[in-house]
């Protein structure tokens, strides 16, 4: 599996709007993941190393979402 979130990181430069937009594509996605932890997660027998990449995955874009949302932050002087 690829971690395609390293695009999310990078430009600072990036329009904000873009970045609105990624954050909620990320968001949808994290809530697909939740409800798919869930419904496996419920099963009587279910794969426990599946469900273990699905947090995982789930961790990776919560960080990159709280990391685009920092982007939108305007900085303050000190």
């Amino acid at each position: 599996m690829t971690d395609d979130f390293s695009d999310d990181l990078g430009g600072a430069g990036q329009d904000a709007d873009a970045i609105r937009q990624r954050i909620a594509e990320l968001q949808l996605e994290h809530r697909g993941l939740d409800a798919m932890i869930d419904a496996i997660g419920g099963q009587p027998r279910f794969d426990e190393l599946q469900l273990r990449r699905l947090k995982k995955r789930k961790l990776r874009i919560k960080d990159a979402i709280t990391l685009l949302q920092m982007q939108l932050v305007p900085d303050e002087p000190a």
